[in-house]
C-alpha cells in the first residue's frame, strides 16, 4: 500500500505537478487548495506526510500547521515562495519538520519525503533493544516503542522531531550533543538546514516539558558545547 500524502497549495499547476510525480512513486495523493480544506482533511484522515504551502487563502499554512500539531505529529514539510530565513524558522516554530523553498526541483521534494519516511520507518530497526524500553525519571515517563511522553501522568503531545531529539538525549543521559551532531543524527546528514533548526526544536520542546523553560529540569545547555539530558 502506497504512502498517503496530502498536498496543499493554492497554485493548481504546482499541485498538479506534485500529484503526478508522487503518484509515479505509487503514493496515494490527496489535494487541497486552501487552509480550511487542508485542516478538515487532516482532521478526518490519516496521512503519512503533508506538503503544506505557507501562503494559503482562508487559513495560512502556519495556522494550519499549528492547529494540526494540536492533534497529530504527522510529518509536515512547508513550501514557501520566499527565500528569507524568517519564513523557514517560523515554519519550524509552528511545528513543521522540514521546509522547501520555491521554485523547487521535484526530485528534491521526493528525496526529502523519502528521507523522512525512512527515518520514521527505520527507528525500530536501528535500536530494537531500546525501543521496547519505557524510561522513567522522576515525573517523566518516555514510552520509546509507543513514542509517547508523559509528565506527571499527563501525556504531552510532541512532534516526530521533538520526540526524536528527546529520545536521543534521554537514552544517553549526561552526554552532551553539539547542535551539529544533533542535526546530523536526528535530521540526517543530507538535511540542508542549519543548526538553528536544532535551537528552535529545543526551545519548543522545553516549552512543552519544562515547568520553567528558562530553568530547565530535563534538557540542559552546556554553554558553547551543546545540549544534554540530566
Amino acid at each position: 500500500m502506497g504512502k498517503k500524502v496530502l498536498v496543499v497549495d493554492d497554485e493548481k499547476h504546482i499541485v498538479k505537478g506534485l500529484r503526478f510525480s508522487l503518484e509515479q512513486d505509487d503514493m496515494e495523493v490527496t489535494c487541497a487548495y486552501d487552509g480550511e480544506e487542508a485542516l478538515e482533511l487532516a482532521q478526518n484522515n490519516k496521512y503519512d506526510i503533508i506538503l503544506l504551502d505557507i501562503m494559503l487563502p482562508k487559513l495560512t499554512g502556519l495556522e494550519v500547521c499549528q492547529q494540526i500539531r494540536e492533534f497529530s505529529d504527522v510529518p509536515i514539510i512547508m513550501l514557501t515562495a520566499k527565500g528569507e530565513d524568517m519564513d523557514k524558522i517560523l515554519g519550524l516554530e509552528y511545528g513543521a519538520d522540514d521546509y522547501i523553498t520555491k521554485p523547487f526541483n521535484i526530485l528534491e521534494v521526493k528525496a526529502r519525503i523519502k528521507a523522512i519516511m525512512r527515518r520514521a520507518g527505520g527507528k525500530a530497526k536501528e535500536t530494537p533493544d531500546k525501543k521496547t524500553q519505557i524510561i522513567e525519571a522522576g515525573d517523566l515517563r518516555l514510552d520509546c516503542e509507543g513514542r509517547r511522553l508523559y509528565i506527571s501522568g499527563r501525556e504531552v503531545n510532541l512532534t516526530a522531531k521533538e520526540f526524536d531529539v528527546l529520545e536521543l538525549l534521554v537514552l544517553n543521559p549526561n552526554k552532551v550533543y553539539s547542535r551539529e551532531n544533533l542535526l546530523k543524527l536526528v535530521w540526517g546528514a543530507d538535511y540542508p538546514g542549519d543548526v538553528r533548526t536544532v535551537d528552535v526544536h529545543i526551545r519548543r520542546l522545553r516549552e512543552k516539558i519544562e515547568s520553567n523553560p528558562s530553568e530547565p529540569k530535563y534538557v540542559h545547555t552546556k554553554w558553547g558545547v551543546g545540549y544534554y539530558y540530566k
